[in-house]
């Protein structure tokens, strides 16, 4: 893929692009990829959302990024003709080649949300991959990306969320999980499901190889 290719990385709130493709954006990023990134809330129900606005700032600039802002209330976004329309308006102006976006089921309705509506406004795109965030469920990736090289710059990403990352703990089977030490061991575990050490996994809503 050339160095005029646009990505457009879609997420309710600060950090789940970070988590679910971020890597990938990287190595993306690095190849000289243009990428924009539509965050639809400052997560204040996280945090403070001007802390969270400008740690997504901050991870933007690794990225070499444009941030959009959605504008919605956090746990509140709605999947309806607003929102559809608002993500059109953003793939209109940036004319994206590939979209990520959350995946559609999740207990975290914000997230079923923002997915929903960009099923919608994405019915006319070719290449439209979903990623996961702790809370998704029910995830089966086919396609992988080997974030094996840029893994200690997704952390930084992630680090870069510090009202988030030093403070969320998943719960699991096995104890409490920090933020960066779930995104490890997903990683080896898609890693392996995708034949390399770590990796990020996507499920197709649609994908057109050339």
């Amino acid at each position: 893929m050339g160095v005029m290719m646009k990505i457009l990385a879609i997420g309710a709130h600060p950090d789940d692009l970070e988590y679910g493709c971020g890597g990938t954006l990287l190595k993306y990023s690095k190849k000289g990829v243009k990428i924009h990134l539509l965050v639809l809330t400052q997560g204040e129900i996280g945090g403070k959302p001007g802390v969270r606005k400008i740690e997504q700032g901050e991870s933007a600039k690794i990225l070499k990024a444009k941030v959009y802002w959605g504008g919605y209330a956090d746990t509140e976004i709605p999947n309806d003709k607003g929102l559809i329309s608002k993500i059109e308006n953003v793939i209109k102006l940036v004319k994206p080649d590939l979209i990520f976006v959350n995946y559609f089921n999740d207990t975290h309705q914000d997230h079923r949300s923002t997915a929903a509506s960009t099923i919608s406004a994405t019915r006319h795109l070719r290449n439209v991959l979903f990623y996961e965030v702790p809370t998704t469920v029910d995830f089966t990736p086919t396609v992988f990306m080997d974030i094996g090289d840029v893994l200690q710059y997704k952390m930084r990403l992630l680090k870069a969320h510090k009202s988030q990352v030093y403070a969320t703990k998943i719960a699991g089977r096995v104890g409490i999980l920090s933020i960066l030490e779930s995104v490890r061991s997903c990683a080896n575990f898609r890693g392996f499901q995708g034949r390399v050490k770590y990796a990020e996994g996507f499920a197709p809503l649609r994908l057109s190889l050339k």
